[in-house]
């Protein structure tokens, strides 16, 4: 089974049609399926959150079988996930895709946990601390994509688990939690 680093790859993934959008509906369909698994595992695992469309992405191409996936074919299969809400582009020109694979809901399930596992109910946290700090380390929270955090804390927010305080500068934006 060939890897990308500590990736495991999938059988398709050396397949040369499965590198080429497929004519046949049935067997599109297919094909867009294992590639949104594909996609979402494997940036899951590199914790990976924003695709670039138009950037040297490793999943896009294999240099075994000396195949990558045409611009159109990308687009497909990002906007596949679009539409099942597990990315987002980025802006108008879809260049730039926003990968999910957690929903935001799930992410706020997960702070949630955080907290919990951290005895920081009623405690005030830093937004940064919650990506990078040490408490995060070997967490899920770490690394994460600022936009994905601060969604997730917004939805908590609004559930009334949270209030947002605004600082001086985006570094020193603080999260109280009131659980």
């Amino acid at each position: 089974m060939q890897k990308l680093g500590d990736f495991k790859l999938p059988h398709f993934f050396n397949y040369p049609p499965y590198f080429t959008l497929q004519p046949v509906r049935d067997t599109r369909e297919k094909q867009v399926q294992l590639w949104k698994e594909l996609i979402l595992d494997y940036c899951r695992t590199q914790k990976i959150f924003v695709i670039g469309l138009e950037e040297d992405f490793p999943l896009f191409s294999n240099a075994v079988i000396e195949r990558s996936l045409t611009h159109e074919a990308r687009e497909a299969f990002l906007s596949a996930l679009v539409s099942e809400g597990r990315a987002e582009w980025l802006d108008k020109g879809h260049r730039k895709c926003l990968i999910l694979w957690h929903r935001i809901q799930d992410w706020a399930d997960i702070i949630l946990h955080f907290v919990k596992d951290n005895g920081l109910e009623d405690s005030v946290i830093t937004v940064e601390e919650m990506r990078s700090g040490i408490e995060c380390r070997g967490t899920e929270l770490h690394g994460i994509d600022r936009t994905i955090l601060m969604r997730a804390l917004k939805l908590l927010e609004q559930k009334g688990k949270l209030a947002i305080f605004k600082g001086t500068s985006a570094d020193d934006e603080g999260v109280k939690f009131s659980m």
